[in-house]
């Protein structure tokens, strides 16, 4: 039986109609002609190599030709493996794709108006509207329902915006930022689309970082910025709004993490099977196998969680506990599994040369964003008990 993945051993993206599959194959062959040659070296750089950004808007995977020449519509499913397959090459290139493809265009689709859905959803699936999401502050990350300072203030049709936001990938390419800002009438959270080009707005590279180091991170300053009020999603007039689409685009997290899973441990697999110790490959030593076992059953139990709240919701069930249990437990699978990918490759598991290094500091950052496992876990303990632990 020929399967998409190897490591998918249940053959989850079985799941996947064959239309759907040679799209993913088709994304495959340019991660692996034009973007896998480049991410080590481009990690190290701290750099993200701009020349593939073409390469990947270019294939149309929001709407592939596979699918639609099929008389079928793209399936959440096919969405999550799509972002399981970058991954799978390298986090940053999923979380890249993903600001736009998942963060951005759930924002205006949940967000905007059915008008302004309909007019902007087709410019967001060609990437002609290239948009960051802009929430996280400098001083307000899990506290950021009731912490968020941004205001936005309204004169006529005209508002005015200040505030700073961090930690917002893709601001060097993006033509758009849609930043959540409260409204200082009501104190409700709205939020904006706002050209990058406006005056006020001024963004600097946040430096030094550990992990993700591919994907460019900005802190964002908004000083006096006026918009006009038809820039504003009109579906968005409060924090609980905002957590609409959160709750949808953690399940996107999970993807990402299990793509992690895969990439660690594949590299991790064929690393075993050439290193030679002791007159032997390291692949039939048992203490490896065991290794080795743990990682592939983190990555199929993580799979069918996330495979399956997928499915859930593209039946139109949505649940808060639901999507934050699924990022909780997928990214502490993950965080083990890169950890033991690394294990397995010795003292070569600290070169990124050898792939999993990049893995295992990429994981930290996945680990954190859309939630961290506290505050994830948090939503899950609310539902179990009925008593809410944090505002």
């Amino acid at each position: 039986m020929t399967t998409l993945y190897d490591c998918d051993v249940l053959d989850q993206a079985s799941l996947l109609t064959p239309a759907e599959q040679a799209a993913i194959l088709r994304l495959r062959a340019t991660l692996d002609e034009d973007v896998r040659p480049l991410v080590n070296e481009y990690w190290s750089r701290d750099e993200f190599p701009e020349q593939v950004i073409p390469k990947l808007t270019g294939l149309n995977l929001m709407n592939p030709h596979e699918i639609i020449d099929a008389g079928e519509t793209p399936s959440d499913l096919f969405a999550g493996f799509r972002t399981f397959e970058l991954a799978r090459c390298d986090a940053s290139m999923s979380t890249f794709y993903n600001a736009v493809a998942g963060l951005f265009r759930t924002t205006i689709n949940l967000g905007g108006s059915p008008e302004q859905a309909a007019a902007m959803d087709p410019l967001v699936q060609t990437f002609e509207l290239f948009g960051v999401f802009c929430l996280t502050e400098a001083e307000h990350g899990s506290d950021i329902a009731g912490g968020l300072a941004t205001t936005a203030e309204r004169n006529g049709d005209t508002w005015t915006i200040n505030g700073n936001k961090r930690w917002i990938g893709g601001v060097w390419v993006a033509d758009t930022l849609a930043i959540f800002a409260r409204d200082v009438a009501d104190a409700q959270v709205k939020c904006f689309l706002v050209p990058k080009n406006t005056p006020g707005v001024s963004y600097t590279k946040i430096m030094n970082k550990a992990s993700l180091k591919i994907m460019q991170n900005a802190d964002i300053t908004l000083d006096n910025v006026k918009v006009d009020d038809s820039t504003r999603l009109l579906n968005i007039n409060s924090f609980a709004d905002v957590a609409g689409l959160l709750r949808n685009m953690r399940s996107m997290v999970s993807w990402i993490a299990c793509g992690v899973m895969a990439g660690a441990y594949e590299a991790a697999v064929a690393y075993t099977k050439e290193r030679q110790q002791f007159g032997k490959p390291i692949a039939s030593f048992q203490l490896i196998q065991e290794k080795l076992a743990r990682m592939l059953a983190n990555l199929t139990a993580g799979l069918a969680m996330t495979v399956r709240l997928t499915q859930q919701q593209q039946e139109g069930t949505f649940v808060d506990a639901n999507s934050a249990m699924c990022k909780m437990q997928t990214s502490l699978l993950m965080r083990e599994t890169v950890a033991l990918a690394r294990e397995v490759v010795g003292g070569n598991g600290i070169v990124v040369d050898y792939d999993v290094a990049r893995f295992f500091a990429d994981a930290e950052a996945i680990y954190s964003y859309e939630g961290t496992h506290e505050i994830n876990a948090l939503v899950v303990g609310r539902s179990i008990t009925g008593v809410g632990s944090f505002k």
